[in-house]
């Protein structure tokens, strides 16, 4: 099946660092790693900017050749100065700049500047002063990839999300002290030999690792890691390949890929994890027998429906039954499913999609909707979709044939809380209908996504 995305006002990788990494108020962000956690951090200042009144600043130290990226910045000795001391002095430079770095004191012989200790960080993010604060919390001496060493990271109790940054350069590279910061280290905590190339099994074990990426993360903080340097077609292939293995780590919210420095767009793709919803718990009254139940080649409905997300990228697949439960949970007690029982299903199809909604896992980032009486829906359908998903973040996507919206619907985390108050037989529509203009479209070339099968004499035609 041809399958190509619709042209529009938003190209592929056209993403912001704030918005791959889904940025809302009062934000305190902490950077971790190697492989440009410092320009990571000036980019974002720069974008946030235009809107918001931003904190930069770091808990270890900052070379002062990085303190001039700033438009602005302001020194604090604790030994001589309280926070009421440098309040007006950063509200100052926000009026003018809108953006701001707060360092500790400089140190002329080393060339760096002291970091804030954590606890005052804290204390700043309570002032309601800022919009936005981005700490730089550990270093990686100009290093694509590092684990932390025991004093490390220095993250304030007050961070919202957390940014492990890692350059895809250092893929390939002999694991050893002039690649690695702390190869010792990264080699004990992947099992990667020293001195064997760096693969993204390496990289995905240390960030999944509680005394690697997880290290000192506050509880109910976001980790989004970004990997940075993708400038290739090749170095894309392999940041996808990390980020699969990265989310298979549950405290893993979603993964950046991307190049900070680019002069385009920084972000290419964000990967989060889409979960599938079957609903298969109507009546089927214009059928006139249960539909999900109804012969297809050599399978039914209800397991046609289940394969086809199980070969795509969807994970987790969760089936919504309600009528003839104990006929369709046997077809299929051999397949990787989680099966959720909706007992209001007669009161219609808003039930099982909230019922669907309601096992979904906290982190899961968008939902496909799929109907049992779509047969032509592929999974290449649903791949690309998610894709599309992956490349804007749009709130919607959906497929198109003919100028034709068909199924499934892709639904973006965002619409979850509306989508969680539609009551009646009208499915996701209202919220489908209230975000359209800012859908993308995938369309594809078969007419099997807007083939639904109503009555016996449907299947004849199909």
């Amino acid at each position: 099946m041809n399958i190509q995305s619709l042209p529009s006002e938003q190209p592929t990788g056209c993403l912001s660092l704030s918005q791959a990494l889904r940025l809302g108020p009062s934000e305190v962000v902490a950077l971790v790693g190697g492989g440009g956690k410092t320009s990571t951090l000036f980019r974002l200042a720069a974008e946030l900017a235009a809107t918001r009144r931003v904190l930069m600043t770091t808990s270890t130290r900052i070379f002062v050749a990085q303190i001039k990226q700033a438009p602005a910045y302001v020194t604090f000795d604790p030994n001589r100065q309280t926070l009421h001391d440098i309040l007006p002095a950063l509200h100052n430079a926000l009026a003018r700049h809108s953006q701001v770095l707060l360092i500790g004191q400089i140190d002329r012989q080393s060339g760096k500047a002291f970091g804030i200790a954590p606890e005052v960080i804290d204390a700043l993010a309570t002032t309601g002063q800022f919009d936005t604060i981005l700490v730089e919390a550990d270093g990686s001496r100009m290093r694509p990839f590092k684990a932390p060493a025991d004093h490390e990271p220095v993250i304030p109790t007050l961070t919202t999300v957390v940014v492990p940054v890692v350059g895809i350069d250092v893929l390939d590279r002999p694991l050893s002290d002039e690649t690695v910061h702390r190869a010792g280290r990264v080699s004990q905590l992947s099992q990667t030999p020293l001195g064997e190339p760096v693969t993204t099994q390496t990289i995905a074990e240390v960030f999944c690792h509680r005394q690697g990426g997880l290290k000192n993360v506050p509880d109910g903080a976001r980790l989004v890691p970004l990997i940075n340097k993708v400038e290739t077609d090749a170095q894309q292939q392999a940041a996808r390949e990390l980020a699969a293995r990265l989310l298979a780590c549950e405290r893993i919210d979603s993964v950046a890929i991307g190049a900070v420095q680019a002069k385009t767009a920084p972000i290419l793709e964000v990967w989060s994890r889409s979960a599938a919803v079957i609903l298969a718990a109507g009546g089927s009254s214009r059928f006139g027998s249960p539909k999900q139940l109804a012969p297809w080649g050599d399978k039914t409905f209800i397991e046609h429906v289940v394969d086809t997300a199980l070969a795509s990228a969807a994970d987790p697949v969760i089936v919504v039954l309600g009528a003839e439960v104990e006929q369709s949970r046997s077809l299929l007690q051999h397949k990787s499913v989680e099966i959720v029982i909706n007992d209001r299903w007669a009161k219609g199809q808003s039930t099982s999609m909230q019922a669907g909604l309601a096992a979904l896992p906290p982190n899961v980032g968008s939902v496909l909707f799929l109907l049992v009486d779509l047969p032509g829906v592929t999974p290449d359908v649903l791949n690309a979709v998610i894709e599309r998903h992956r490349q804007t973040l749009a709130p919607l996507v959906w497929p198109e044939f003919a100028g034709r919206r068909g199924n499934p619907v892709l639904f973006d985390r965002t619409l979850f809380p509306e989508l969680s108050h539609i009551s009646g037989d009208t499915g996701g529509r209202p919220v489908l209908l209230a975000h359209q203009d800012q859908a993308e479209r995938v369309i594809v070339t078969q007419p099997g996504i807007v083939q639904d099968v109503d009555r016996p004499e449907d299947l004849v035609e199909l």
